[in-house]
């Protein structure tokens, strides 16, 4: 089994200079998973770019938190969409025997 790696998110505040509510409330939210081990939390360290577009999306361009919501699922969407095209593409041309 893959062992995690986990960051203390109280060392993602004092990074990002975030308060920890604010995590809190992106969980809440859905927008990030926290893990809870002996009432310590942290962030899988593959989470915190996740973390990082959420940050640029609320501080740059100030989204609030369900327009960032809304943001990531057409991004994934889109993303989804896109493979499905790419694939289909690769099948058109495999039967038009350009392959």
């Amino acid at each position: 089994m893959e062992e995690r790696k986990l960051i203390l998110v109280e060392t993602v505040c004092t990074h990002y200079q975030l308060q920890f509510s604010f995590i809190e409330q992106l969980e809440e939210v859905g927008l990030i998973s926290l893990v809870r081990e002996n009432e310590v939390v942290f962030i899988s360290e593959e989470k915190v770019s996740d973390l990082e577009k959420v940050l640029r999306l609320h501080e740059e361009l100030n989204v609030n938190l369900e327009g960032i919501d809304i943001i990531l699922n057409l991004l994934n969407k889109v993303g989804s969409l896109q493979s499905e095209l790419d694939e289909a593409k690769k099948k058109l041309q495999w039967y038009s025997g350009e392959l």
